[in-house]
């Protein structure tokens, strides 16, 4: 069927299959911002939109008088960006997709856009088309490529006019925001459009119907092709694809329509901070936790890394996704391609999560129990039921629990100083 430019004909295409079943991505903020490389991704905004104290005293401490945010784009050098490296890192992370800011709200492009005349990552900077670079890359090693776009711009003078004028004028949308879009789709093929900043005006304002329209209609991607939820004020959590609703977003119950949480290794920024310090960087335990609460509610995980201006992933976040890829080695079939169980939850504890696929349940635990008995007061067994631990050969005992429920006796794990790991995964076969 054709789509028509309107919610109610959009909302209703259905969201193609790879985006449910990959369940784990990588997000890669990388801009002009990674110049200053200080406090966020907002840097501008923050010094010359709020005139925000911290941020005017840092540039008056390192940079020359006058200096202005444009000239900071001569320094994103990208001198130690190899897409390929990128790719295989992403790749043993366990991401099965990876979406790259190709622009930020401060509006500066990483591919030549024909719109962005000087501002872009090909005219100055790198020299380089990194949009499309990192696309081959993931592409030789099968990951979807998604691409992150934002559709205002803070400084832009259209947009500055559109928006003085309550956004009865689309000069900004007709001449920037859209040629950008379609350049994008038509050049990059993407599997999916993340779209961003959307918030001070309507769908109406960003003709963001009729764009969604020609992509599920006439585009090049048009049955692949994936976005989430923000084309303008009202539409997060209410329309386009899967649902993002907010940054970090965790709903306590099963949502209804599919989701995405987008969390950042950097607890305090997306993009790269050189006053970054080891205890603002996510530990494994919590990577894993936000994982499995959001795979169990039926939510894909997209965890964000700042690369340096240079294009260096740096040493801490290549260790975290790495631990992630080792865990995911292990314990993914509880993951990738799995389902919603029943019960998302043990009601007793919020340790114990649960999946499914078809009749296979699997139980993760983020605490290994100090008797080395698993209490599940969800699963019914039956005669038949057989456990196993994923990474651990051979079956486990397990009895029924009185009432309901089962007792599953674990492997005896070794004494060790070190906290072990978090979550492991009984897999379930034969209960209810």
């Amino acid at each position: 069927p054709r789509y028509r430019p309107d919610w109610a004909s959009l909302d209703a295409r259905p969201l193609p299959a790879w985006f449910d079943r990959a369940k784990v991505g990588v997000f890669v903020h990388w801009g002009v911002f990674s110049v200053p490389a200080w406090g966020s991704e907002w840097f501008w905004w923050h010094w010359q939109g709020e005139h925000d104290a911290a941020y005017e005293s840092f540039v008056r401490r390192r940079f020359p008088p006058g200096t202005t945010y444009a000239e900071f784009a001569p320094h994103f050098t990208a001198y130690d960006f190899e897409p390929r490296q990128w790719a295989e890192l992403f790749q043993r992370a366990g991401a099965r997709y990876v979406v790259l800011t190709t622009k930020h709200h401060e509006g500066f492009t990483n591919w030549g856009s024909p719109v962005s005349w000087n501002w872009n990552s090909v005219d100055t900077g790198p020299h380089r088309d990194l949009v499309g670079e990192l696309g081959e890359a993931l592409r030789e090693r099968n990951l979807y490529y998604g691409l992150y776009h934002s559709l205002m711009e803070w400084f832009h003078p259209l947009y500055l006019a559109d928006k003085q004028s309550d956004f009865k004028t689309q000069s900004f949308v007709l001449k920037k925001t859209m040629p950008e879009l379609y350049d994008l789709v038509l050049k990059y093929k993407p599997d999916l459009i993340w779209s961003d900043g959307d918030w001070e005006a309507p769908d109406s304002y960003w003709n963001s119907t009729s764009f969604l329209a020609w992509l599920y209609n006439d585009s090049p991607v048009k049955d692949t092709v994936v976005v989430n939820d923000r084309w303008g004020w009202g539409c997060s959590c209410h329309h386009g694809g899967f649902y993002n609703c907010a940054d970090k977003y965790r709903p306590g119950t099963l949502p209804e329509h599919k989701w995405e949480m987008c969390s950042s290794l950097d607890r305090l920024s997306w993009g790269y901070r050189s006053n970054m310090s080891l205890a603002e960087v996510m530990d494994e335990m919590s990577m894993i936790e936000e994982l499995v609460h959001t795979v169990s509610l039926g939510g894909n995980y997209l965890l964000n890394v700042g690369p340096t201006k240079e294009g260096m992933i740096v040493p801490i976040f290549q260790e975290r996704l790495l631990a992630l890829g080792r865990w995911l080695d292990t314990n993914g079939e509880a993951i990738y391609e799995s389902q919603p169980w029943r019960v998302q939850m043990e009601n007793t504890t919020d340790t114990v999560w649960y999946t499914s696929k078809g009749p296979v349940v699997f139980a993760i635990f983020l605490l290994w129990p100090l008797d080395n008995v698993l209490h599940l007061s969800s699963p019914i067994p039956s005669p038949g039921t057989q456990v196993t631990l994923l990474g651990f050969a051979g079956t486990l005992e397990w009895q029924k629990r009185p009432g309901e429920g089962m007792l599953i006796t674990l492997p005896y794990m070794l004494p060790s100083p070190l906290p072990p790991q978090s979550g492991w995964v009984v897999k379930l076969k034969g209960v209810q």
